[in-house]
């Protein structure tokens, strides 16, 4: 079985010990080869994790820039609420000073934030977010151990533009390791890309500290702001699921501009 489940089945939140267990064993496994110590082997275990995916806009792909008109919100949270400190530090790309604030859940294991990555994040990135109108921040929301796993190495990979540069790397090769018989081995060649050695590798997955944070965010998410899939997005503080296109995205930022 897949460890990237169906969009249409959700369960209850994650339980961190059942999940930190299975992303140790992740760690371990990348150091040995036998069936017992298997990644899928550990990734597979029972155990109740949210899976979710928003669903795509029956529009997603097709629209132009001028035609678009913004997707209809799904609500408001408040955003002092939202941009308090939470159990990581944000991350933001772009100007910290942007008008825009763009605060996206997202799983490393989810296709539809795949595909928000490598189809609307470069056209975001150069209109708004390198011309200081908006800013972008990811935060955690694990599916799954390997999406959990995959977050914790980005955490781990160094400075801000290292763990950015790891979470757009882990979207791109997401075929290569979220589906792998073997995610450990995947998980660490791109981790020594990164500049990792096995050894880090090794500790950051037993980082039951950092574990602890990310599922934490997660929790947040869901209990705070009402995160039920991914990505869903709040742009300054407006609530909008799914993977929108780039255009769709550019309408609700001018929206909030």
């Amino acid at each position: 079985m897949s460890p990237v489940q169906p969009a249409t089945r959700r369960t209850t939140r994650l339980r961190l010990t059942v999940i930190a267990a299975a992303v140790s064993g992740l760690a371990l496994a990348a150091c040995s080869d036998t069936e017992e110590n298997s990644a899928n082997a550990l990734v597979n275990a029972e155990q109740p994790i949210k899976l979710a995916q928003a669903s795509l806009s029956d529009s997603a792909t097709s629209e132009t820039a001028s035609t678009v008109e913004a997707p209809a919100s799904e609500g408001s949270v408040d955003m002092e609420a939202l941009m308090a400190e939470g159990p990581l530090p944000d991350i933001v790309i772009g100007d910290e000073d942007a008008p825009v604030t763009i605060v996206e859940y997202a799983s490393m294991t989810c296709s539809h934030c795949r595909d928000f990555h490598e189809n609307s994040y470069p056209a975001l990135k150069e209109e708004y977010l390198d011309t200081g109108k908006a800013k972008l921040i990811v935060r955690e929301f694990p599916f799954d151990p390997r999406a959990l796993a995959a977050f914790m190495l980005a955490r781990c990979a160094g400075d801000d533009a290292k763990r950015t540069a790891m979470v757009d790397v882990m979207f791109q090769q997401q075929s290569e390791w979220a589906y792998a018989d073997n995610a450990s081995a995947a998980l660490l060649k791109i981790a020594r890309l990164a500049g990792m050695s096995q050894d880090d590798f090794k500790a950051c997955l037993n980082d039951t500290e950092l574990q602890k944070k990310i599922v934490e965010t997660q929790q947040r998410g869901e209990n705070e702001f009402g995160v039920s899939a991914t990505p869903t997005f709040f742009v300054n503080g407006d609530k909008y699921a799914g993977a929108l296109s780039a255009e769709q995205m550019g309408a609700v930022i001018e929206n909030h501009m």
